[in-house]
């Protein structure tokens, strides 16, 4: 009998910690996604594997040379990214897919609300407005600035898997009358001439290969007099190409996000001007006094090992395809370069960039 009551104990145990594990720990927020109900977006679970072969391969070359031979299958392989990692990031990080300055007092909901709200306040988005969200996920900042500004805002995302998650999430909110959510390439984006009141972009053109390009639209689609605010990735000025530990870093953060190259700070006024947009403002919202945004980062690493070992475990079973084992792992390692970006100051993921169209704009951009 004992040796009965022993292995009673020892299986309600382990189906106890699988239960906390999964359905406690899992969700990253009270109406996010769980970890058992992790999938490979809009690609079928046995595909998972090979989807993400044939991403990391692509993102493996430097670069300069993605620019130059393959800068137009980019959008393609940004798609298949958000369908490998859009359940893990709602799962373990919550539905606003960007970071934000660590604020004394407030949790990280409570900051990422704020750097929300903050790009709402920059282009004065009120509840007359059209406003465009560029690269809208599934729709974190858009409920947020939709709620604050209470403007009709549109998100536009390549991903077809975003666009159902998005919706699903507006209608929890209450917000699908004034949230609309479509699915479209920002570097062609199917929305009229001078058709929004204003635009805001949160850590999205970064995927872009060439900035004029999606710079050109956003000023395209603008009313005369809007206003549009970017948060940028960006190098900075303490960036070194000659120092090996640099470039490692950011290769890291370009290989793990889907990025054709990151720009340098300099370089986004003096494009935004190319295209014909009037600069208003321009600061790293990651520069002191700012607190570091990378802090939960640093503080998650216990998260992310737990994660791992759920991810490993539902592989395992079969219910998350087996793929997603090396996806979360390409997550962890990125999200250590991105913390040493942080740290060393030579990256940041909010250089913020406020621009106007001018009124006396010409109906379509001169630029196309």
């Amino acid at each position: 009998m004992d040796s009965v009551a022993a292995l009673f104990c020892t299986g309600a145990l382990l189906v106890g910690g699988i239960y906390w594990f999964v359905c406690v720990l899992g969700p990253a927020e009270q109406k996010g996604k769980s970890a058992a109900s992790l999938s490979g977006g809009s690609i079928s679970s046995e595909k998972v594997g090979d989807k993400f072969k044939q991403y990391w391969s692509f993102f493996l070359r430097p670069p300069s040379e993605i620019r130059a031979k393959d800068k137009d299958t980019v959008p393609d392989f940004v798609d298949t990214f958000y369908n490998l990692v859009t359940d893990i990031y709602e799962w373990g990080w919550g539905q606003s897919f960007h970071f934000s300055p660590s604020v004394p007092g407030h949790s990280h909901a409570s900051a990422t609300r704020l750097h929300e709200v903050r790009a709402s306040d920059l282009i004065s988005a009120n509840p007359d407005h059209r406003i465009l969200d560029v690269g809208c996920g599934v729709g974190g900042p858009m409920r947020a600035i939709a709620s604050h500004s209470r403007s009709r805002v549109v998100g536009i995302t390549i991903n077809e898997y975003q666009v159902g998650r998005a919706r699903a999430h507006n209608r929890k909110a209450g917000l699908d009358s004034t949230c609309e959510v479509i699915r479209g390439n920002f570097l062609e984006m199917p929305f009229e001439d001078n058709s929004f009141d204003g635009a805001y972009s949160i850590e999205a053109t970064c995927h872009a290969p060439r900035l004029e390009d999606v710079y050109a639209e956003v000023f395209r689609v603008l009313k005369p007099g809007a206003k549009f605010v970017s948060y940028e990735w960006v190098t900075t000025d303490k960036y070194r190409a000659s120092d090996e530990e640099h470039v490692a870093v950011i290769r890291g953060i370009e290989q793990g996000d889907a990025l054709p190259g990151l720009r340098s700070y300099s370089d986004i006024a003096t494009v935004a001007r190319a295209v014909g947009f009037e600069v208003l403002k321009e600061e790293d919202l990651a520069a002191p006094p700012a607190g570091p945004w990378w802090t939960r980062l640093k503080m998650g690493r216990i998260a992310y090992w737990r994660n791992h070992v759920v991810i490993t475990v539902l592989a395992a079973i079969g219910i998350a395809p087996k793929g997603t084992v090396e996806v979360h792992e390409m997550l962890f390692k990125t999200a250590d370069f991105l913390t040493r970006g942080g740290q060393s100051g030579i990256f940041s993921p909010m250089h913020m960039i406020l621009l106007r169209k001018p009124s006396n704009a010409a109906s379509a951009s001169a630029s196309k």
